[in-house]
């Protein structure tokens, strides 16, 4: 039976490239980058290199990116931080309805500190419309948070055109890229954000490592008590070798990004085309063009996400319902209810996300694979024989 993995938005294997420059940090290279000793310098120096590297791949300053160690440590650090650092000017926040867990749990724990969470809505799409975020500016607005791109429908929103406003309002501006940095084009400069939280593990590095950038002047309060690692702002000894290897993924993703986008979105559309023309009643998820080049998303009627995903797993096909975050939580999908959806249909949601390893063997595997599945979850649902007998 073939394997076939098709949940890259939830992990990504380690290039061969990446491991190799880690595997020294982790058995012979051990010192601790504070350390004022040889063996301290010496991680030290790679450090630094590592944060050139992932400056590089996002147009940003060296000393403006701070490394954490997930991407919800980069967005707990940016809401959070962001927020209190500027809460002498107010304490209204907007986000997006369809950010992250590690946004919006954030931004509502910030309410017992007397901060008011507001959230933008999006189209059927997931798009944000910039004007809805113009009209919701206020004068006791601090912090504004628009991911950059979706990981369950694949949207890509209009940053820069959101960044025009905050700019003229003097709002902070911080975008969640985990999804999108080192996957897409991503220059702070022209999307014109303040902030952006970036994750290692989503553009073939390690998990564990992850960073948040911040616009040179823009202060944080840090969120972490502890020493004065990463210039005061994050507390806590440096993953070494976790921080080396994502900067060697970020040099080859920024070195292999046109190539990766073109065969990405390639399969992309294979799915996007070949899904709804072979199961009926199937309705598209995200925008149409404005999505990441690997992701294909859908809800399927008449049968739920996990029961597909369960089956497609026994046929070697690896995908996701929602979020991995969120999942083992059985909640149906807030984005999906953000863009209007029925809730019964929300639930039959499917989530493919490509990776550089797949091909269109693969694809065509689970075109196949998943039109068998749904026939059959379909014999047994109710919804579906209730359906058939109203059609006929």
């Amino acid at each position: 039976m073939p394997k076939v993995y098709l949940d890259h938005i939830s992990a990504n294997p380690v290039l061969p490239e990446v491991v190799q420059a880690m595997l020294p940090f982790v058995a012979e290279r051990y010192g601790n980058a504070s350390s004022l000793h040889s063996w301290g310098q010496a991680a030290r120096d790679c450090v630094e290199a590592a944060r050139s590297q992932v400056a590089a791949l996002i147009g940003a300053l060296p000393s403006e990116i701070i490394f954490t160690s997930s991407g919800t440590e980069a967005n707990n650090l940016a809401i959070k931080g962001l927020a209190l650092a500027n809460e002498k000017k107010g304490k209204h926040i907007l986000c997006s309805a369809i950010e992250h867990a590690s946004v919006l749990n954030p931004a509502r724990a910030l309410k017992k500190y007397g901060f008011e969470l507001e959230l933008i809505p999006v189209d059927r799409h997931g798009l944000v419309d910039p004007d809805e975020v113009k009209r919701r500016l206020r004068a006791d607005t601090v912090l504004v948070s628009v991911m950059q791109a979706n990981n369950e429908i694949g949207t890509i929103e209009p940053l820069a055109e959101i960044a025009a406003f905050t700019r003229e309002k003097g709002v902070v501006f911080h975008t969640d890229a985990v999804a999108s940095a080192g996957n897409i084009p991503v220059n702070v400069s022209k999307l014109g954000v303040d902030a952006l939280s970036l994750s290692a593990n989503q553009f073939y590095g390690p998990a564990g490592a992850a960073a948040l950038w911040l616009r040179r002047g823009v202060r944080a309060t840090p969120i972490l008590d502890g020493g004065f690692q990463e210039d005061n702002r994050r507390a806590g000894s440096e993953n070494v070798a976790g921080i080396i290897g994502m900067g060697k993924a970020a040099e080859l993703a920024a070195a292999r990004m046109s190539e990766r986008m073109s065969q990405l979105t390639a399969l992309r559309d294979r799915l996007l085309a070949g899904i709804p023309a072979r199961i009926e009643r199937v309705v598209a998820t995200g925008h149409p063009t404005l999505r990441l080049p690997g992701h294909a998303s859908f809800c399927i009627e008449f049968i739920e996400g996990e029961s597909m995903l369960l089956w497609l797993d026994a046929s070697g096909v690896a995908v996701s319902s929602v979020s991995a975050c969120t999942s083992r939580a059985l909640k149906t999908s807030h984005v999906l209810l953000a863009t209007g959806m029925e809730q019964a249909l929300a639930q039959g949601s499917v989530v493919f996300s490509l990776g550089v390893n797949n091909t269109v063997k693969d694809v065509d595997y689970v075109l196949e694979t998943l039109t068998g599945i749904v026939n059959n979850l379909r014999q047994m649902s109710p919804l579906y024989a209730k359906f058939i007998k109203g059609v006929s």
